[in-house]
């Protein structure tokens, strides 16, 4: 990209701001799957809720934090025994955190170089990791664990946890989806 180039982007509002909405939603999305990975679990394990926050079980110590230092690869880790995931999901994952990296730490030099990183395909990427450790979730555990649900077939495909309706929802307003706005502000202010 030329001197020039750039210099007529950063003066372009539209530009700056498609580069800059781009990215913070990227991390965004990025911080809401390692909420579904490591909060999840930790969620499963808790046994109850202190002034200092969450208590979970000693379990979550020994089966979970034993696995790895890092509670976010711990937790993969469990997923992955658990059969929730697999190594490709984790390699898939390992990219997606440096990407994330880039971006927090050279954001600048991104937003003003134009850099082309793919966001939007690897906001899919996210989102597809997203949602297959949520639906693991639902169907083994909240579905499992459910008596409304016993003797009823249940098709993952069909299930579209909430992280991922509020990811769809973020893109469509971005995108400039005003009725799919109007429709929210009705429906929230009838209720």
């Amino acid at each position: 990209m030329t001197v020039e180039k750039q210099w007529e982007d950063l003066l372009t509002p539209a530009v700056m701001q498609e580069r800059l909405i781009s990215a913070s939603l990227y991390i965004t999305a990025y911080e809401m799957l390692k909420d579904s990975i490591v909060g999840r679990l930790k969620d499963f394990y808790c046994i109850g809720f202190t002034e200092e926050g969450l208590t979970t079980s000693p379990d979550y110590k020994r089966k979970v934090l034993a696995l790895k230092k890092s509670p976010t690869y711990a937790s993969l880790t469990w997923l992955k025994d658990a059969a929730a995931i697999d190594q490709g999901d984790i390699d898939v994952f390992e990219r997606l955190k440096q990407l994330r990296n880039l971006l927090a730490h050279e954001l600048p030099e991104i937003v003003l170089a134009g850099k082309d990183l793919a966001l939007m395909d690897r906001m899919q990427d996210v989102m597809n990791l997203m949602r297959k450790i949520e639906v693991w979730w639902i169907v083994n555990v909240e579905i499992e664990t459910d008596p409304d649900y016993d003797g009823r077939h249940i098709n993952p495909d069909q299930i579209t946890p909430g992280p991922i309706l509020m990811m769809q929802i973020m893109l469509e307003v971005l995108s400039g989806n005003k009725e799919l706005r109007g429709h929210y502000r009705s429906h929230t202010a009838s209720s």
